[in-house]
């Protein structure tokens, strides 16, 4: 009886994934066989998270999408995280008079979630709440690191269209290959003309954050090691506040177990 409850929950679970990764809705059939499973189980387990509100009908594609209560409960976690990294991102912000930002990945872009203002003169500043891309910035590029190699081609073919930034696909994914590597991303006049930044991510609960710290490029070239030095020896401290974050990126096949 025990195995046969975690094997519904395995499944609720690889539905709310599918789900997860088409925000347009699916249909129960597109859903089974995206997970493998027959029609008529999806349906059962389809019903019964829309009456726990983590799913709802989509009434545009007749299918179905991630429910309120999903976003209530992502929410919650952003905010957590938020208020955890608080304290770390103030630290860091005294420590090189520089503007700190807190972003989380969510629907192919990086949205500023905190932000504590450098004491520089010039100084650079986002709105919470703003959104940024992924291939030409540091926290985007950061968060990439952690996506498998077909979502970095996809999101790159998505914005080159979209931005116009004319960097292959495979430009992108050789410079993802380097951040996973060195353990950061960096934007160098890229996104804005004068502002550079360089950025970590790490997950937590499945959520993909970045911590970044942008600057006016002429100072930038002056202190690129020393801020990098920084943000590399924050891994420790995150690691403190937030036991559960994962800070080094697992390839697919260590995640199998194989």
């Amino acid at each position: 009886m025990e195995q046969q409850g975690i094997q519904v929950l395995s499944r609720a679970a690889d539905i709310l994934r599918a789900l997860k990764a088409d925000n347009r809705g699916l249909s129960l059939g597109r859903i089974a066989r995206r997970v493998g499973l027959p029609r008529s189980t999806v349906q059962r387990i389809v019903n019964g998270l829309v009456a726990e509100k983590l799913v709802m009908p989509n009434v545009v594609s007749g299918g179905y999408q991630l429910g309120p209560e999903v976003l209530a409960l992502a929410q919650a976690a952003r905010q957590d995280v938020s208020g955890t990294l608080r304290p770390v991102i103030e630290a860091l912000s005294r420590d090189t008079g520089e503007t700190v930002d807190l972003s989380v990945l969510r629907d192919d872009g990086m949205v500023f979630v905190d932000q504590v203002v450098g004491t520089q003169r010039l100084r650079t500043v986002s709105a919470i709440g703003e959104i940024f891309p992924l291939t030409v910035t540091a926290n985007g590029k950061a968060a990439l690191a952690w996506l498998d190699d077909g979502e970095v081609a996809r999101i790159a073919a998505d914005e080159r269209r979209g931005l116009g930034t004319g960097r292959a696909p495979r430009d992108v994914a050789a410079e993802i290959g380097t951040v996973r590597d060195s353990g950061y991303g960096l934007d160098l006049d890229e996104h804005t003309a004068g502002i550079s930044a360089a950025g970590i991510a790490f997950r937590v609960r499945g959520a993909v954050y970045a911590i970044s710290i942008p600057a006016p490029s002429q100072r930038f070239r002056s202190t690129r090691d020393t801020l990098l030095e920084k943000l590399l020896e924050l891994k420790a401290e995150i690691a403190r506040v937030l036991p559960e974050a994962e800070l080094q990126r697992r390839t697919v096949e260590a995640e199998r177990g194989d």
